[in-house]
């Protein structure tokens, strides 16, 4: 067995891409959400024939949202799971943000307060700004988003639908019908094994012992594959296709280690958490990728870590091609010289 190849088929980068955007994202449990054109692109990497319109479409529909859940950042999970992923993460993650919150001058005696208050008029999805005016707290400059990010830890609000460019928040209970309960290290082993607690408490920020506890609470559903654990209900599937994977993937995210060469490690995470688009052929990263707009087609321009096959570059003309498609715009493949290792 490849385990990356594994891994890759496992986290929706193979053959027998899903058909909609809930399925991708429950697939993976969740995709990094900060950067909005980033998570179409990590949509648009597992499922066939889509837009960047119908994961926008999915977000105003509610199907999936955005809200605060691993490692304490914003991501965007299907809303049948959004209640589970709180009640997994928002505890932990509330606890760990209490110094900065203190530091913004914000208790959480404070926070208690003024999520009391948003249930009592956050009827219409609502802007920042907005409620920021409406609760009577001191919420200037990090403040707010800190406050936020207490209320969703809580499971009271989450982002709705953006207005314009400009995200809105809505109350949980308004916004999500229901909900539906799992199990975290079974959710991520069917996304991301082979796997194992050290690399579900990198992905999801969660103490290793706690990660440690949720393999134990599967134990009758795994089985080791060497050091790594697997559902034993799913076969192991190698993928061989090639991908195109935007900013900050959830494959790149959802391990200890990365499947790059250690010469070109700080090539894909350049600092500061920022993790760069990437080539991955079957779950190995073979160089990096940006977007050239220009008057006419779109630019798609790749520097491979190393000379690569006339076969992967056809490969990659058609995963350029298919990113295009999804914009809405027609777009060409270049392929630059191979970069030289740091």
């Amino acid at each position: 067995m490849d385990v990356w190849a594994a891994r890759a088929y496992a986290n929706g980068l193979g053959a027998g891409r899903a058909r909609s955007v809930v399925d991708a994202v429950r697939n993976v449990v969740a995709l990094q959400g900060q950067d909005v054109r980033a998570t179409r692109l990590a949509v648009r990497a597992r499922t066939g024939g889509l837009t960047a319109g119908d994961v926008d479409g999915a977000v105003a529909r509610g199907e999936v949202v955005r809200t605060w859940a691993m490692r304490g950042t914003l991501h965007l999970v299907a809303a049948a799971d959004l209640r589970w992923v709180t009640k997994v993460f928002g505890p932990y993650f509330r606890d760990r943000q209490r110094p900065r919150r203190g530091r913004l001058g914000l208790t959480d005696d404070d926070c208690a307060r003024g999520v009391r208050q948003l249930a009592t008029f956050l009827r219409e999805p609502m802007t920042r700004a907005e409620i920021v005016e409406r609760v009577d707290l001191d919420l200037r400059g990090q403040a707010a988003p800190y406050f936020l990010a207490f209320a969703a830890f809580e499971g009271v609000v989450c982002r709705g639908p953006e207005r314009g460019s400009e995200p809105t928040y809505v109350l949980v209970d308004d916004w999500v019908a229901g909900g539906e309960d799992s199990l975290l290290a079974l959710r991520y082993l069917r996304g991301y094994g082979p796997a194992s607690p050290a690399d579900l408490a990198a992905w999801s920020g969660l103490p290793l012992t706690a990660a440690r506890r949720a393999f134990d609470e599967v134990r009758d559903l795994i089985e080791p594959v060497g050091d790594l654990f697997w559902l034993r209900d799913r076969p192991v599937v190698d993928a061989v296709e090639a991908r195109l994977l935007g900013h900050f993937d959830a494959f790149l995210l959802g391990y200890r280690e990365r499947p790059v060469s250690a010469a070109f490690r700080k090539v894909i995470q350049t600092g500061g958490g920022f993790v760069m688009p990437a080539v991955s052929v079957s779950g190995r990263i073979h160089g990096v990728w940006s977007l050239k707009s220009t008057p006419g087609p779109l630019g798609i321009e790749v520097t491979p870590f190393t000379t690569i096959t006339a076969r992967l570059t056809r490969e990659l003309s058609g995963e350029a091609a298919d990113l295009g498609r999804f914009l809405g715009r027609r777009a060409e493949l270049s392929v630059g010289a191979p970069r030289i290792a740091d």
